[in-house]
């Protein structure tokens, strides 16, 4: 396995200093993809790119086009560097970074799985995210004919890009907040196997949300009613990874 990480990242200055600093003790080539951010926080990308050249790769997009466009184009630059799996954290600190090694072996152990962090949330964690999330992991229940995905919005995800890679080639996948949840419910009717890891997940070191509660849940809510159509015409193959 030769694994990369990727940052998709749009104004949170604040954070991906202390993130990046982290990370680089981790001794794991890292791409940071810099979705539209101001100027300001493009400057400091910049700087840091600069600063730790030897492990880290800036990609700047010109125009902010979601989580999930960001992430797109760290798989694409992932594959064309060689890397074969690339594991997903976001930039503003929430995620346990020293949890990398477990996903990591967990990703050695089972090459062609996808990876899941099943977070563990403290006191820190919005009441309104919580609700969500629950209501989002029962469709996700639902569009999978499953109870293989322990948590379907954790963006701290082991993803396998071979099988990424013949996804996207054919499927136009959501961009914005939806894109955990479509990239992850079509890789599992693709035939990838998951693998779920508790790790735990505070809400976020600089104070800054970009998720908005109402249009994103709704957002959400839209891309589960499209998978649940597609899981209708993919009963027999989904039950039928369930037979002895």
């Amino acid at each position: 396995m030769k694994p990369c990480i990727i940052i998709p990242f749009y104004n949170h200055e604040n954070a991906i200093s202390q993130v990046l600093a982290k990370l680089k003790k981790q001794g794991i080539p890292t791409i940071l993809v810099n979705d539209g951010s101001s100027a300001l926080c493009s400057q400091i990308l910049t700087d840091c790119a600069e600063r730790e050249a030897d492990w880290l790769t800036l990609i700047n997009r010109a125009e902010n086009g979601g989580k999930g466009a960001a992430v797109l184009d760290g798989f694409k630059a992932a594959t064309a560097l060689g890397f074969s799996h690339a594991l997903q954290i976001d930039a503003d600190g929430q995620h346990e970074i020293n949890d990398i090694p477990v996903f990591l072996e967990a990703g050695t152990q089972y090459p062609e799985a996808l990876i899941l962090g099943r977070p563990l949330f403290d006191k820190t964690a919005p009441k309104s995210r919580l609700y969500g999330r629950m209501i989002s992991n029962f469709w996700v229940g639902i569009n999978t004919l499953s109870f293989d995905i322990s948590d379907s919005l954790c963006g701290f995800r082991l993803y396998p890009l071979a099988a990424v890679a013949k996804l996207v080639n054919g499927t136009n996948i959501a961009k914005r907040m939806d894109f955990d949840i479509d990239i992850l419910v079509r890789l599992y009717w693709q035939g990838v196997t998951v693998v779920n890891i508790p790790t735990r997940v505070n809400y976020p070191d600089d104070g800054v949300s970009h998720f908005k509660v109402w249009r994103d849940n709704l957002m959400i809510s839209k891309a589960h009613a499209k998978l649940f159509f597609g899981m209708l015409l993919r009963i027999p193959q989904l039950l039928g990874r369930h037979r002895p």
